[in-house]
């Protein structure tokens, strides 16, 4: 037999719940992935906006979705893609070990599924870049199965409506618990795929990290928080570490015939498999001396004035010094470089820290 605390929980999840379904059914945001009320979601559409997604606005996505399932349609087509392709495809969207373990993950359904995602977490969680949110979401999204989906929104969420939880934000277990009812209470009422994503809504719209909307928010009612916001977030998020910074330098090499020298990157490690410029190696610390790549000892290279190109990654700042300099036709180059023509630069699929090269070298 419950107890008076315990129903009073229950209560409280239930009622919490209903408002944000109720919300959710009125105020869902259209996204070019989700399903609308009675379609059935494809699995494939979920998949490739989650793995997107990731560390990424929705905003960033969008474009890159919709080309993505215009040119790739189903998983079987985007298991057939050449791996050059795909990067270039991908190029600007950052974290590009996401796009390598794409590739993987589409030829794993394709080949071993006949195209299917597998319903089962084990299952899912077994695929290249798969991990427990991406397999919950997928499960709940997807195919409407029990999963308890917790993102940075639902996290955030989840710690205004519990301050206490707040205490620990680290603790990503405990928040996981916390929100395990609301998934159960929807799972119970045939809804924990609508659920996530009203808290995706939720918290990308309203429960924002700063100033937060309350007087906007369906279920402030709830919240152990809301009395304690004033214009501000009441949680305040532990500093982020500033991150280290990084130097090198960056070569912009013609022939004379229009065409500029770029660089097939090794499959792994940073900016893994995609076309760059060619650089030297970077240091963690300010380079008194020009470290040319070792195809290039004995080239004379200009630095070019004011140019200096600087690029967040996910833990580093790079700062790059800009060099050119014009190399006649019969230039030596290892195997893994190629010339590619000035004017078709858009076709190559650069990174972003390499764009800006360009941009800068040509405007």
């Amino acid at each position: 037999m419950k107890s008076v605390k315990q129903n009073a929980v229950c209560d409280k999840v239930a009622s919490f719940s209903e408002a944000l379904l109720g919300w959710y059914d009125r105020n869902a945001r259209v996204l070019p992935w989700r399903y609308r009320m009675g379609e059935r979601p494809d699995p494939y559409r979920v998949w490739l906006s989650e793995i997107m997604l990731q560390q990424t606005t929705v905003t960033a996505v969008i474009p890159y979705f919709q080309k993505f399932t215009g040119r790739w349609p189903d998983v079987h087509a985007l298991a057939r893609a050449e791996p050059e392709a795909l990067m270039a495809a991908w190029a600007g969207l950052g974290y590009y070990a996401r796009a390598r373990n794409l590739l993987a993950c589409a030829r794993t359904v394709s080949q071993e599924f006949g195209g299917f995602f597998p319903e089962d977490e084990k299952a899912l969680r077994a695929l290249p870049g798969i991990g427990e949110y991406t397999s919950a979401a997928i499960r709940a999204i997807a195919f409407n199965k029990p999963a308890v989906v917790v993102d940075g929104n639902v996290e955030r969420i989840i710690t205004r409506v519990y301050p206490d939880a707040a205490q620990n934000p680290k603790d990503k277990r405990a928040i996981k618990g916390l929100a395990e009812p609301y998934y159960d209470y929807a799972s119970r009422v045939g809804r924990p795929g609508d659920l996530a994503q009203a808290f995706m809504d939720l918290g990308s719209g309203v429960c924002i990290p700063k100033a937060p909307r309350c007087g906007l928010c369906p279920v402030s009612g709830f919240c152990g928080s809301v009395s304690l916001i004033k214009g501000q977030d009441s949680v305040k998020p532990p500093a982020k570490p500033e991150r280290r910074k990084r130097f090198g330098q960056v070569y912009w090499i013609e022939d004379g015939r229009g065409r500029v020298l770029l660089h097939k990157r090794p499959p792994k490690g940073l900016l893994g498999g995609m076309v760059g410029l060619p650089v030297s190696p970077w240091s963690d610390g300010a380079q008194s001396a020009v470290l040319k790549p070792d195809f290039l000892v004995g080239v004379r290279v200009r630095k070019l004035r004011d140019a200096k190109i600087i690029h967040p990654f996910t833990h580093f700042i790079l700062t790059l010094e800009v060099y050119s300099t014009e190399v006649p036709s019969d230039f030596v180059y290892p195997d893994d470089y190629f010339w590619h023509r000035i004017s078709d630069l858009d076709s190559v699929g650069l990174p972003s820290v390499f764009v800006k090269v360009v941009n800068k070298q040509l405007s």
